[in-house]
């Protein structure tokens, strides 16, 4: 009986634990999604090369390390926040600037 009621206690615990960790930040990823459905898009349509393409994705990964590194603690301050924001708004100028300049995929 103790023996159970331990590993109820125990797994109660890793689960709230591991809910405290999921830091709510719906406005990011619904960003994070945008952009990547972006970058998708411009692939398809060959408005971005595979060197492109691959520089982008890279900033994608530098926001997620970001994030993970800012939900670390189990909140995002406002002050991470602050900084994921700028550096999603310097991954949507980028991926602009990359689709819309002159270099086309090779048909």
């Amino acid at each position: 009986m103790k023996r159970s009621v331990s590993f109820a206690l125990s797994a109660i615990f890793v689960v709230s634990l591991s809910t405290v960790a999921m830091a709510h930040t719906p406005n990011i990823n619904r960003r994070e999604r945008n952009q990547q459905q972006r970058i998708r898009q411009g692939i398809r349509s060959q408005e971005l090369t595979r060197r492109e393409a691959a520089r982008l994705g890279a900033g994608q990964a530098r926001i997620r390390v970001a994030e993970r590194y800012a939900k670390a603690d189990g909140r995002v301050t406002r002050h991470e926040r602050h900084r994921l924001d700028n550096m999603l708004d310097r991954a949507s100028r980028n991926i602009y600037r990359q689709k819309h300049d002159s270099q086309d995929r090779n048909p």
